[in-house]
C-alpha cells in the first residue's frame, strides 16, 4: 500500500452513478452537481495506523480519517450521516456505510500505482468509478 500512499488520482469514468445516487437517496439536484464532478481522491496515513481518505471537488471536500476494524460516524459528500466501517487488504481498502434507515452500501477501492478502481454497491445497484494518477 505504501507506492499508493499520499498520491492524487482524479476521477476519469463513472459508470451508473446516477442510477447508485438515486438508490441511496440523493435528491435531483445534487446528482446533478454530483454527475458534473471529478473529484481528486487521495489516501495517506496519520500515525502507525490510522488512514486518511481525502477527496477534493469543487462542490466539497471531504476529510475521513479511520483505523481498520473500527466503526466511525462519518458524513457522505451528499450530506447522509452514516456509519462506516473500513477494512484494508494489501491494496484494497473496503468501506461499509450504514445509514439511519438501516441501508448498506459498500465501496470497495483498488489501488495501483496508475489508478484507482471504485466499487459502489446498495441495493442491487452497482456504480464503478476510475481515478488516474495525476503526475506529480
Amino acid at each position: 500500500m505504501e507506492n499508493f500512499l499520499a498520491k492524487k488520482y482524479k476521477l476519469v469514468s463513472s459508470e451508473n452513478f446516477d442510477e447508485f445516487m438515486k438508490a441511496v437517496g440523493v435528491g435531483l439536484v445534487t446528482r446533478k452537481i454530483g454527475n458534473s464532478l471529478s473529484p481528486v481522491i487521495e489516501l495517506s496515513m496519520n500515525g502507525d495506523d490510522c488512514y486518511v481518505l481525502s477527496s477534493t471537488s469543487t462542490f466539497k471536500n471531504v476529510v475521513t480519517k479511520f483505523k481498520p476494524g473500527i466503526e466511525i460516524d462519518d458524513e457522505t459528500p451528499d450530506g447522509r450521516k452514516v456509519k462506516s466501517f473500513f477494512c484494508v487488504d494489501g491494496n484494497v481498502v473496503t468501506e461499509k456505510q450504514i445509514d439511519a434507515a438501516g441501508k448498506v452500501t459498500t465501496i470497495e477501492r483498488t489501488w495501483t500505482e496508475d489508478e484507482v478502481k471504485m466499487i459502489l454497491k446498495v441495493d442491487g445497484v452497482t456504480c464503478t468509478r476510475i481515478y488516474k494518477a495525476l503526475s506529480a
